[in-house]
């Protein structure tokens, strides 16, 4: 199976935690994306992520008590205790910490601790569902030869 970095998205949507929430949400509108990946620039130009804000976080802590979005800071709003994995961490890894920590997107770091990607549970779906395709032709191609050697 494939490690982390072969698997997440590259091209991750990300925001400063000065940013407000109004900008935070034309930022997912125009990258469709639900999630940003709130970081502090380090050393010039190193995204170290912070905080994760979703659209969720948007429409609950903000919208539905009708605070005003271009005042309210993604940094009031983000997930603080920030989970992230290494890009050099296996699939079946990071989908247990994603269980045991009920999140449903990660950022991916590398050993600099730098931001490198994301990775959702739509994502592991999708490499999952492609190992058990393979898994299914093993099974199927096992079966064939068994039939033509007994023939």
């Amino acid at each position: 199976m494939a490690s982390l970095g072969e698997v997440c998205r590259r091209d991750v949507v990300s925001v400063a935690r000065e940013a407000t929430a109004a900008a935070a949400a034309q930022l997912m509108r125009q990258h469709h994306v639900g999630a940003l990946v709130v970081c502090e620039r380090m050393n010039g130009e190193r995204r170290i992520p912070v905080g994760i804000v979703t659209d969720r976080d948007i429409v609950v802590e903000v919208v539905a008590p009708e605070l005003r979005a271009d005042t309210i800071t993604v940094g009031d709003i983000m997930r603080e205790e920030l989970i992230t994995v290494r890009e050099t961490d296996s699939v079946v890894a990071v989908l247990e910490v994603m269980r045991f920590k009920g999140v449903r997107r990660v950022p991916v770091v590398g050993a600099d601790g730098q931001l490198v990607g994301i990775v959702t549970v739509d994502d592991l779906l999708g490499v999952l569902a492609d190992e058990l395709g393979d898994i299914a032709r093993i099974v199927s191609r096992e079966q064939a030869q068994e039939a033509a050697m007994r023939r």
